[in-house]
């Protein structure tokens, strides 16, 4: 470098330090938990039973209650709010009053609650389908509302909508880019809760992990 060119160096220990400030003034929005590597989740989904599903005619959403009280006031929809926003403010019944929301799912951000749902990676009747018609009520309790996992995201609304139930043959990510993730969250989860995946589903998820 010329030394004419050079910035000060306490000038550039100012540049350093205001930069640092902006970065971290945003911090970049949380994601559910033990979201596994591409090829744990390969290795994992390889260990899957791949069966048809079955039971789809029987599925009701009320054999899988949700959304529970978590703690004190907040309910399972409302950690999750928390959990995965930003500045988030919630009043005395934990309803979040303020705060900002990314959607991995479409790249958008919203700074109201009321534009943001709560997805089940693995949608509810799909789960059922795959297994869970033979659960307990307390099993889908708990599995309708799993903190511990990543079968919770916070997304747009109208996004999870057009989800609705359908597995990764049939729907994934308008944002290309989060396509792999979702596939390694979706597997995780499957595997966790020892559901099936059918064969159309399996080969969408292969074709999903391989572009991680």
């Amino acid at each position: 470098m010329h030394r004419d060119r050079a910035i000060p160096a306490a000038l550039g220990l100012v540049c350093a330090t205001a930069l640092t400030l902006v970065a971290t003034s945003q911090p970049a929005a949380a994601t559910p938990p033990n979201i596994p590597s591409a090829s744990t989740a390969a290795s994992r989904l390889n260990s899957l039973t791949v069966a048809a599903e079955s039971h789809g005619s029987t599925y009701d959403r009320d054999l899988f209650p949700h959304w529970i009280t978590v703690s004190g006031s907040c309910n399972t929809r409302e950690e999750v709010l928390k959990r995965d926003g930003t500045n988030v403010v919630t009043d005395s019944s934990c309803a979040a009053t303020s705060g900002s929301w990314y959607s991995p799912y479409d790249g958008a951000t919203w700074t109201a609650a009321s534009d943001v749902d709560i997805d089940h990676m693995v949608p509810l009747a799909e789960a059922w389908a795959s297994g869970a018609w033979s659960w307990t009520t307390s099993r889908r309790q708990q599995f309708a509302n799993d903190l511990g996992g990543p079968q919770l995201w916070a997304v747009t609304d109208n996004v999870n909508q057009s989800k609705s139930d359908k597995d990764p043959a049939e729907w994934q990510p308008p944002r290309t880019a989060e396509r792999c993730r979702y596939a390694r969250a979706w597997v995780q989860v499957k595997w966790y809760w020892g559901l099936s995946v059918d064969s159309a589903e399996k080969s969408s998820l292969s074709s999903m992990l391989s572009s991680c």
